[in-house]
């Protein structure tokens, strides 16, 4: 995975959201967006828990977590699985890590505790055109989501 470390680096730094994938102890998914987030030692990944209780009376149960994130223009990113810890604020670890959050946040988003998750593995995530379409380039890609994106159609809408 080290290898990747840079590429999930870039990806992450051009994602908005990332998606955090939990289950609860009768096996039920969540999923939920997550915009406050960053690489830490190049082996956790820090969320802010902004507004997630069951995010976290899942992850109280079952550590075991998925995060994917992608690049929407380009439409490459990772997906992360791994074991998450909850650290709420009286945790001294949460001073500790709080500032690398705050620092996205300036400020603007409290949040009620840290989701830490232990990265595990890594799998690149791409579009399914760049494996349809050898030939497809990123700046193919760009152009197409923001055409879509201006037209306000459906990306699989031809326009």
């Amino acid at each position: 995975m080290l290898a990747e470390i840079e590429a999930i680096k870039k990806y992450l730094q051009q994602s908005v959201l990332c998606w955090l994938a939990t289950s609860s102890p009768d096996y039920i998914p969540n999923v939920s967006p997550k915009e406050i987030f960053t690489l830490y030692q190049d082996k956790y990944l820090l969320i802010a828990n902004i507004a997630s209780p069951q995010t976290v009376r899942n992850l109280e149960q079952n550590p075991n977590v998925c995060v994917s994130f992608i690049d929407v223009f380009v439409q490459k990113g990772y997906q992360l699985k791994g074991t998450a810890t909850v650290i709420p604020t009286s945790n001294p670890e949460f001073q500790l890590l709080e500032p690398f959050l705050l620092e996205l946040t300036k400020g603007l988003f409290p949040f009620q505790s840290i989701i830490k998750i232990k990265i595990n593995t890594s799998k690149k995530i791409l579009a399914p055109r760049y494996l349809l379409y050898p030939d497809t380039t990123e700046a193919e890609q760009i152009k197409r989501a923001q055409d879509t994106y201006n037209k306000g159609l459906p990306p699989f809408t031809k326009g």
